[in-house]
Parts: structure tokens; C-alpha cells; sequence
């Protein structure tokens, strides 16, 4: 089974008691982290680089390293490590947000952090690391109708290639929000994975259109990190 560690942030988190404090990690949480993995002779992988092993055509020492959201202080603080290791990772962008902020969590309380501009997702790319699709405005996709999902889906992707000039083929469902015909909508826009916020490593059996994976959040010190990777422990199955 293959680790996909979920992050959001890489930063100084916010103050005691504020909302969604720890999704923010510390930068040097996060070196250490991925050094570890790299001293336990792991690589880390974008999920396009990590495909084949997740088909079982590949065999090796790897786990996936994916961002929600494309965060600024990612390509700041984490970009710089990863680059240093040789690990390459996914970003999922929303698409209508470049240069902007995560206006999503305004009303809940949660202070605005900026996200990358798309100068910034091109060096992203430019790289190494891949970018992925988080939809055009990071919205509830089962709350809306099969329309407006299905154009969040198919336009978002279209709006990033433009801006990078490639294609994008790595997807993440906002709140992990999705169903089977959602899923269906993403493999027809052409992506070729998709991850959620369930929890737990990947299998062999997995659908590469509901991909689960590991959530790191600021508390989970490095044992708990190596625990979460490296055991089934963390195959609980359940979403956030």
C-alpha cells in the first residue's frame, strides 16, 4: 500500500484558537518530515509520476505528496525542500483564484492566505511538480446540479491548461465532496486520477478516480508522521 500525504499550508500557523489553525504546517515540520522519508530511502512523487506504481506497474519505495488549494507559502516555504530532495509534488489549483485567496473559508472565520499567481504556478511546473484541478471555484460539486458540477470540472481544466500552457490531468474533490457520477464526470473531462479527503493508504484495488489518502496536519509530530506513512494504522477508511 502507497502513502499519499495530504497537506494544505506551509507556514507559521495562525494564533491559538483560530479556525483551521492546523492546516497550516511549519515549514520546518515539513523538512523534517520529508527528510526523514527521503533517509528511509522513500521518494516522494507527484501523483502523475506516482501513477504507475499506483497501476502496479511499477515496484518501489515511494509515496505521494500532494497541496490543496496552491497555497503561496507552499511554493515559499515547501517548494524549495522538495526541490533539495528530488521529490516532485501535486498542487491543486483553483482556477479562478490565481493570485487571489481562499475566499472559500471567509465565512468561516478563517484568516485570507494568498495563493500562488500564475507566473508562480508556471515556475511550480517549470520545476518539476505538477499542477492539478480543484475546480473553478472550490465549491460543493454534489451540491450542485450534473450541469454546473460537470462545468466546474471541464472548464477548470481548460482555464489552467491555458494559463500553463499543458495539460492537467491530476484532480481533487473540494471538501472531498463527490459521488459516482461525479467521478464519472472527472474521468470524462480527461483527468487521469482523483483524490478525496477519505482516509487511508492506497491499494491495489483502489478506484484512481477516488483516490485516498494521509491528512498532516501541524500537531502530528514525527512519529506520529512516520506511523501515519508507514503502518497500516492509518488505513481507517473514513473521510474527514
Amino acid at each position: 500500500m502507497i502513502p499519499i500525504l495530504t497537506y494544505h499550508q506551509i507556514g507559521r500557523p495562525e494564533p491559538k484558537g483560530s479556525p483551521y489553525r492546523a492546516l497550516t504546517v511549519h515549514p520546518s515540520d515539513f523538512r523534517r518530515q520529508m527528510v526523514w522519508m527521503r533517509r528511509l530511502g522513500y521518494c516522494g512523487l507527484a501523483m502523475r509520476d506516482l501513477m504507475p506504481y499506483l497501476k502496479g506497474e511499477r515496484q518501489g519505495k515511494v509515496f505521494g505528496i500532494t497541496f490543496d488549494d496552491g497555497y503561496r507559502n507552499v511554493y515559499q516555504n515547501a517548494m524549495p525542500v522538495l526541490d533539495e530532495l528530488r521529490f516532485t509534488a501535486t498542487n491543486y489549483f483553483v482556477a479562478r483564484q490565481l493570485d487571489g485567496s481562499n475566499v472559500w473559508d471567509a465565512q468561516k472565520g478563517v484568516a485570507p492566505s494568498a495563493l500562488m499567481s500564475a507566473d508562480e504556478m508556471r515556475a511550480w511546473d517549470q520545476a518539476g511538480h505538477e499542477v492539478g484541478c480543484h475546480t473553478l471555484d472550490h465549491v460543493h460539486l454534489s451540491e450542485l446540479s450534473p450541469e454546473l458540477a460537470e462545468y466546474q470540472i471541464v472548464q477548470a481544466k481548460h482555464e489552467l491548461e491555458q494559463a500553463l500552457g499543458a495539460p492537467v490531468t491530476a484532480f481533487c474533490y473540494p471538501y472531498g465532496n463527490e459521488t459516482p457520477a461525479i467521478r464519472a464526470m472527472v474521468q470524462r473531462a480527461g483527468y487521469h486520477n482523483a483524490t478525496t479527503t477519505v482516509r487511508g493508504l492506497v491499494r491495489p484495488s483502489d478506484d484512481l478516480y477516488g483516490i485516498p489518502r494521509v491528512p498532516i496536519s501541524r500537531s502530528t509530530h514525527i512519529l506520529r508522521f512516520m506511523q501515519k506513512c508507514l503502518t497500516r494504522l492509518e488505513d481507517r477508511r473514513r473521510k474527514d
